[in-house]
């Protein structure tokens, strides 16, 4: 569909609670289907509504297992905890440590509006607490341990 711009970190939408959507509309689905076109064109692994300057409670992820919409998401279960680095499109060329639930138990509605639940360790754990911070209007850089640092992509390749 459509490339949205990614709202960075100062916008005021990215500090607002964002509202439950009631049913799916034709344009609640090209909105998902323009965030997860957005996200993949820069690189991510999640985004949320907010994030595209919209506040509906909407992420997209993919963690490289392909893609997850949850609509309306809730975490119902977590446990255990990891610290690693985490880095966020509205906070472009910029990590810091974080802690999180190592395992993370998510309840949503999918695309067509029908109640799924997900399970994520890891990755898709750390993505399920980020994206859906975004939808209370909290970043990352509030839980981030010591100080952000810039993010050099180096090529691995030996000459």
């Amino acid at each position: 569909m459509a490339l949205r711009t990614i709202r960075t970190e100062g916008d005021s939408v990215l500090t607002k609670k964002s509202r439950p959507i009631k049913e799916m509309t034709p344009r609640i689905r090209d909105l998902i289907v323009d965030m997860l076109d957005t996200m993949y064109d820069a690189m991510g692994v999640g985004l949320a509504a907010p994030q595209v300057g919209i506040l509906k409670r909407v992420v997209v992820i993919d963690v490289g297992e392909g893609p997850i919409v949850l609509v309306n998401p809730e975490i119902i279960e977590s446990s255990g905890e990891q610290t690693g680095d985490e880095g966020c499109l509205s906070v472009p060329g910029m990590a810091g440590q974080v802690t999180r639930p190592n395992y993370v138990k998510v309840k949503a509605l999918d695309i067509n509006m029908e109640e799924v639940e997900y399970e994520g360790t890891e990755l898709l754990a750390r993505a399920f607490c980020h994206e859906i911070d975004h939808l209370d209007g909290h970043m990352y850089t509030e839980l981030v341990e010591g100080e952000l640092h810039r993010v050099t992509y180096e090529d691995d390749e030996e000459e």
